[in-house]
């Protein structure tokens, strides 16, 4: 599902990518080779993670908490609920997600879309924002993979001329639920400040 980042979602250089490239990277742990005497055995093959998102595929009862005052120790929440519809993209492993959100109190409406692509040779999917209405796709993506039933992505931007990493996390996986949570980060990976969590039902 959607989680709503930084209105500004384009970085100064491509270094300041690097580094979050180099941060996600560094989260995953390194296949290490064993050793049979003097022969070292190559590595086991990565998994293949092409069909991780597909718990998500169809269409969803959304919930969503949303933390609009971010890394100042807010406490207040605002509430939504929606519909969050996935498909997948011309029989393939890239899917698209429709949602639709409205907070009827306070006439909110949060409406985007979502773009996940799996790179089969780096074995990492890539998670984009699109803005259908403005014409746009959020760069740069977060990007990671599942570990059993937990997926992690990351990606670094500005938030207010701040530089913080942002993750994405999918948890309790089921295929009648799940949980999708994003956090900032103000100190490179140190803490995590929760701002956006979504739970999905049908």
């Amino acid at each position: 599902m959607v989680a709503m980042k930084s209105p500004s979602l384009k970085l100064a250089a491509f270094a300041t990518m690097f580094t979050a490239l180099s941060f996600y990277t560094s989260a995953w742990p390194q296949s290490s080779p064993a050793k049979s005497g003097s022969t070292q055995a190559l590595a086991a093959p990565e998994r293949d993670g092409s069909h991780d998102f597909d718990f998500l595929i169809g269409d969803w009862k959304a919930h969503v908490r949303r933390l609009p005052d971010r890394l100042v120790g807010s406490n207040t929440w605002i509430e939504y609920d929606g519909i969050s519809n996935h498909k997948k993209i011309l029989d393939s492993n890239a899917d698209f997600e429709e949602f639709d959100v409205r907070n009827t109190e306070k006439n909110l409406r949060i409406k985007a879309q979502t773009l996940r692509l799996y790179n089969p040779e780096t074995h990492q999917w890539s998670i984009y924002l699109v803005d259908v209405d403005k014409g746009t796709l959020g760069l740069p993506p977060v990007v990671g993979r599942f570990n059993g039933n937990r997926g992690e992505f990351y990606d670094q931007e500005d938030w207010k001329g701040r530089a913080v990493f942002v993750r994405y996390v999918w948890l309790n996986i089921s295929p009648k639920s799940a949980r999708m949570e994003q956090s900032f980060s103000p100190d490179g990976g140190k803490t995590w400040e929760v701002n956006w969590i979504c739970e999905l039902s049908r």
